[in-house]
């Protein structure tokens, strides 16, 4: 570790490589709530966030464990479910009566087709305006569950097929079935996504 009298030791958080602080002091201070995404290997959340002096206050909020509540069957961690979480989140923060907000990544990575970019697409679908390059968001065939149908399609290996979906077709649904099933779900939210 260094040492002097003019070295200054880093937040915690930033040793932590939890926060980056130059990005955080743009989003907090902006006069739009910020839309926090946020990826783990359970699910995901998504979170639009107003920052005040006293701390951050959340304003809507939506996970990848709602979306069974909607009937959804797949995976909640891939590119369809990211981006009816999207959707969601962006009909409840409409019904809050916000309607822009800034994207914040958190310390990830700009890389094209991501699934953050996905979330976002869905919560621009729904009609909440967050800034967003069309070259970095998926493409519809990756975000409608139709290039997942499509690889299910092309296994021919039954054991492979079997293990690649198994929690697919444990909840039964046929991933080859995945394109419809995204359209009734996000029918369903659409209907009564508010509560």
């Amino acid at each position: 570790m260094a040492k002097g009298p003019s070295y200054r030791v880093p937040y915690r958080r930033r040793r932590e490589k939890k926060t980056d602080y130059a990005a955080r002091i743009i989003l907090a201070t902006s006069e739009h709530p910020r839309f926090v995404v946020r990826i783990s290997n359970k699910g995901i959340v998504v979170q639009v966030t107003k920052s005040e002096i006293e701390g951050d206050y959340v304003l809507a909020n939506a996970s990848s464990h709602e979306l069974k509540g909607f009937g959804w069957k797949a995976s909640g961690k891939n590119i369809p479910a990211a981006y009816l979480i999207g959707y969601l989140a962006g009909k409840k923060a409409l019904a809050e009566g916000i309607e822009e907000a800034n994207l914040d990544m958190g310390l990830k990575r700009v890389t094209t087709g991501n699934k953050i970019f996905a979330v976002v697409q869905g919560a621009n679908d729904a009609g909440l305006y967050i800034p967003v390059d069309s070259d970095v968001v998926p493409s519809s065939e990756a975000m409608n569950g139709e290039m997942i149908a499509e690889f299910a399609e092309n296994i021919e290996d039954p054991i492979e097929y079997e293990r690649r979906f198994s929690v697919y077709l444990r909840r039964g649904l046929r991933p080859e079935a995945l394109p419809s099933h995204f359209d009734e779900v996000k029918t369903r939210i659409e209907e009564n996504s508010v509560e």
